[in-house]
């Protein structure tokens, strides 16, 4: 049985998007109403859908799947940090989050934030 968590709990905000932003990476509040992209070791505030005329969607809450090319967390409560290339990596300090599921062959996690 397979088991889907996708939209349960989504919270979305409109920003406005910084030149780079592009969908499904982690990204962080970098002015009033305005989010870009994070550099590594980041604490991160949400992940970007696809951005639009200089805005996007933002899911700030619930259940989300995020890259984790350096490997992916432990499942559990767990902290992460930006990895600088739009995805996430585990650390000692950054965003805590809850992982529901991994991935390691597409090198995903789930997470609820």
């Amino acid at each position: 049985m397979n088991v889907a968590f996708d939209g349960i709990g989504a919270v979305m905000a409109t920003f406005l998007t910084e030149e780079g932003v592009t969908g499904g990476e982690v990204v962080k509040v970098t002015d009033n109403g305005t989010v870009g992209l994070c550099s590594e070791g980041d604490a991160f505030f949400g992940v970007a859908l696809v951005p639009t005329d200089g805005a996007a969607a933002v899911q700030v809450s619930g259940f989300m799947t995020v890259h984790c090319d350096s490997g992916v967390p432990a499942l559990g409560y767990v902290t992460l940090c930006a990895d600088g290339n739009g995805g996430v990596k585990t650390a000692a300090s950054g965003t805590a989050v809850q992982v529901a599921a991994v991935d390691e062959t597409n090198l995903t996690a789930v997470i609820y934030l």
